[in-house]
């Protein structure tokens, strides 16, 4: 998620090098990262493929809705806003599940992309507010809450 395409794939090597009968590893840490490094490459469908496998576990602790977000940028790289939506509003929720998790608060963001992209610009309006309501004491040049506020902007 961080964009370093070249190190997800050394990691993907790695976990299944030394942990090859292990559940969490081979259904969601595996196709996770293996969604994002699809997601870069353009290949959206890939990804959504490879999250599959995920789906039985991605509610529990461990996986903490993380496959939900790579399904849900997987959906919205491929212009599928209802189905991008459906996966954050997954995550949002269950806030219990992904706690601190960066994903929980950006869920709300990624949801007022796939609800713009969907054409609801007042479900669009009103999950860029609950963003912003969460970043209200952060830094403003935080480049996410920038684009957030441009994204925001646009649907006034």
């Amino acid at each position: 998620m961080a964009g370093d395409m070249r190190q997800a794939a050394a990691i993907i090597d790695e976990l299944s090098k030394r942990f090859p009968n292990d559940t969490l590893v081979n259904h969601v840490w595996e196709p996770t990262i293996g969604s994002e490094i699809e997601i870069s490459r353009g290949n959206p469908s890939k990804a959504i493929e490879l999250l599959q496998v995920a789906s039985p576990y991605e509610a529990g602790f461990p996986a903490r809705r993380l496959p939900n977000y790579a399904r849900g940028e997987a959906y919205l790289k491929a212009r599928q806003g209802k189905e991008a939506a459906a996966e954050f509003q997954k995550i949002l929720d269950n806030p219990g599940i992904c706690q601190t998790a960066p994903i929980c608060a950006l869920s709300h963001f990624q949801l007022a992309r796939a609800r713009a992209l969907s054409g609801d610009d007042a479900g669009a309006r009103t999950a860029y507010q609950d963003f912003f309501a969460l970043w209200k004491d952060a830094d403003p040049d935080i480049p996410i809450l920038k684009q957030a506020k441009a994204e925001y902007a646009k649907l006034q």
